[in-house]
């Protein structure tokens, strides 16, 4: 399978070489836009562009309008990358479709980690149909899992949390987004509800249960036991 094709807006050199760097060694293929027309020009004229990485303030044209555009012809899955932190910003960003939404200063590491979640989830990363970690195997496929070579059985909730879980591994997530990545966004439940599939889960995975970390006041995060 050729490498995946990313393109990285910002107008930032030193920005959009260091999530370039990150990406590379990952195998994916980057290109770089500087503003807001390059991107648009760049973004239709290759087509097969599997991901935009959109900073939202730069010249010409912002993220916000760049955006727009895209999503008038394309699902292409978008990050947008922003120094703000507002509430405001993120509702405006999911209103127009971004899939992920990431505040400056952020670690290269997880953006990567959320990269690759997101490519998985939209069915565009290879080999996303069997994931792998600490000794626990989904094969989403055949919706089948595996601890250190034995079948465990989960219930379909359970199989989609845990699977969930590792492939955002490493990610702190809050049960809100859970619910709304594991439940869908029109489930408007009590978010402790995934606290009674987590007991469940762990119940079911032994050892491996203590590889889903609470996070006091937050949520949960997948890790492997070193």
């Amino acid at each position: 399978m050729d490498a995946l094709k990313i393109l990285v807006v910002d107008d930032e050199a030193r920005m959009r070489k260091l999530v370039k760097d990150f990406l590379t060694k990952q195998n994916f293929t980057v290109l770089e836009a500087e503003d807001g027309e390059q991107a648009l020009d760049l973004f239709f004229e290759q087509k097969d562009i599997a991901m935009v990485i959109l900073d939202v303030m730069m010249p010409k044209m912002d993220g916000w309008q760049v955006c727009r555009e895209i999503r008038k012809y394309s699902k292409t899955p978008i990050i947008m990358l922003t120094a703000k932190g507002e509430e405001q910003d993120e509702l405006l960003g999911f209103e127009l479709g971004v899939d992920e939404y990431i505040s400056k200063p952020f670690s290269p590491k997880i953006l990567v980690a959320r990269v690759e979640a997101i490519l998985r989830r939209t069915g565009k990363a290879d080999a996303g149909d069997v994931l792998s970690a600490g000794g626990i195997v989904i094969d989403k496929a055949a919706h089948l899992v595996t601890i250190d070579g034995k079948q465990v059985e989960l219930s379909f909730k359970e199989f989609e949390l845990l699977t969930y879980f590792m492939e955002n591994e490493g990610i702190a997530l809050s049960r809100e987004k859970i619910l709304n990545n594991v439940w869908n966004y029109d489930y408007f439940g009590d978010a402790r509800t995934i606290d009674t599939h987590v007991k469940k889960l762990r119940a079911k995975m032994g050892k491996k249960g203590e590889m889903i970390r609470t996070i006091w006041g937050m949520g949960y995060k997948f890790e492997v036991n070193e």
